[in-house]
């Protein structure tokens, strides 16, 4: 997906499309993590500043983090210019070299 957008545009967090799931029959699972001693104090000090436990605030920090890893790959902003030069790439690729040809000549792996 690409998104057109002007200098005064911010991304916005854009809810993720999740496919529908039977809550019945969604169970919970656990984590095991051994983290230092600071490092939990300090996850234990920012939930309570939030007035969350420390599990609430790692899944919520976890959840939002995995939510921006996977938008990096699937959505990114450019500026109209570079949007134009983009889909102008686009819309004429550049015509087939000589390892393109080669490459779409051999047989795949699986068939062999």
């Amino acid at each position: 997906m690409i998104a057109r957008r002007s200098s005064s545009d911010r991304p916005s967090a854009a809810p993720l499309a999740v496919a529908e799931r039977n809550p019945a029959a969604e169970t919970k699972g656990s984590i095991n993590l051994r983290i230092g001693t600071q490092t939990r104090h300090l996850i234990d000090e920012a939930a309570a500043v939030l007035g969350k436990t420390r599990t609430e605030f790692m899944v919520e920090s976890a959840r939002n983090v995995a939510i921006d890893v996977l938008l990096e790959q699937r959505l990114f902003a450019l500026d109209p210019q570079r949007y134009d030069a983009f889909m102008q790439a686009l819309d004429n690729p550049p015509a087939p070299g000589p390892k393109l040809r080669a490459l779409l000549r051999r047989v795949p792996a699986w068939e062999t």
